[in-house]
């Protein structure tokens, strides 16, 4: 099974920023300071997120693919 897979399966296509600090082993506050800084992580992280007015989600897949190193 893929990564991909494994997260579509647990999370759906969409992840909030709370699913998505669990899946990194971070807090969610942390994780926000880290997505405001501009690093190469912060940067494939943040084309992976998308608003729905105030709420911010991100895209499972290419959540997946950042973390396959890919």
């Amino acid at each position: 099974m893929s990564t991909a897979e494994i997260l579509i399966a647990k999370y759906g296509p969409l992840m909030t920023l709370a699913q998505l600090a669990a899946t990194l082993e971070r807090s969610i506050e942390g994780l926000r300071f880290g997505l405001r800084s501009e690093s190469d992580f912060s940067r494939k992280i943040n084309a992976a997120r998308v608003r729905f007015g105030r709420r911010v989600y991100f895209h499972t897949v290419k959540i997946a693919a950042v973390l396959d190193c890919e």
